[in-house]
């Protein structure tokens, strides 16, 4: 039996394969691998002893890295992922009597029915969050701290601050859930969550939960108030108290599209989309794969 550790030499600042050695596995029977020189992760996966244990060490960029690459496909190899990242926000959505004692989780539980978010031509898996307006500005700020500075730590919280303040301007938002239209002025923030948890513990959707049998993600919106009001509210999110204020919206559904009167930036689990004027989420869960189940089985009767 051999231990792999898939690690992510970018994730913690740069500090990556140092995180990933934190594990404290014992040298004999372990092997480091840098993920970014696995070809394909589904015959990297098929080729391994089922008695191997394979554990991804990284962050939540990682994580995105990887369901793009399986292509929201559920490995049957048992994947484990240890979290050594700079924000961490799938382990953080994570209970800890999910978690293993050395603080590994079990990934192929939330591997399964993925929603995918479409922008313009583009798609992508996504395992926590997309997010838009001040949020997307806040990544696209953070990338270039991150350019000019490399490994300099990112404060997302001042960065978001600082934008509400001086440089963010809200925009009004027409979202569709499930056919039903809203229309948000001066919206703030509009992203939409497959877990609770973005931005490096902010709580966007206290009530989402990732393991929903029909796949439902949450739209969030902070909209119609000024900069000071704003910041006010904008702290409570950390505690996933904001949602109890009188401008600030949830809605589930299973297909969202939100547009924006003006381009602004947009992240998916930290990758960043540059002068973005809508996106569309698309969702299923494992209830959707029992209604095919029942209609095949119906047709061939």
């Amino acid at each position: 039996m051999m231990t792999y550790v898939l690690y992510n030499p970018l994730a913690s600042n740069g500090n990556g394969e140092a995180s990933a050695h934190s594990l404290g596995l014992p040298e004999e029977g372990t092997k480091y691998v840098d993920v970014r020189r696995i070809g394909d992760f589904i015959v990297y996966l098929d080729g391994k002893s089922p008695s191997d244990r394979i554990i991804l060490a990284g962050g939540d960029g990682t994580l995105h890295h990887l369901i793009n690459e399986l292509k929201g496909f559920c490995p049957a190899h048992p994947l484990y992922y240890y979290p050594c990242g700079s924000g961490n926000d799938f382990a953080r959505d994570i209970p800890d009597d999910k978690k293993e004692k050395d603080g590994t989780i079990l990934l192929n539980p939330y591997l399964s029915h993925l929603p995918k978010v479409i922008i313009g031509d583009e798609e992508r898996y996504f395992i926590n969050g997309v997010g838009y307006g001040i949020d997307g500005y806040c990544c696209e700020e953070g990338d270039r701290i991150r350019a000019s500075a490399p490994g300099q730590p990112i404060n997302y919280t001042a960065i978001a601050i600082k934008g509400l303040l001086f440089r963010f301007k809200p925009r009004n938002a027409m979202v569709t859930v499930d056919g039903e239209e809203f229309v948000f002025p001066k919206a703030w923030l509009a992203p939409t969550m497959k877990g609770r948890y973005y931005g490096g513990g902010m709580i966007a959707a206290p009530h989402q939960d990732r393991l929903d049998p029909d796949g439902k993600v949450t739209l969030m919106t902070m909209y119609k108030t000024g900069k000071i009001r704003t910041l006010m509210v904008f702290p409570s999110i950390f505690k996933g108290e904001h949602i109890y204020h009188k401008y600030v919206k949830t809605v589930s559904g299973k297909e969202i599209t939100v547009a924006f009167d003006k381009p602004c930036a947009l992240q998916v689990d930290g990758e960043t989309f540059l002068g973005v004027t809508s996106y569309t989420v698309k969702a299923q869960g494992p209830s959707d794969d029992v209604k095919a189940k029942d209609a095949a089985v119906a047709e061939k009767a």
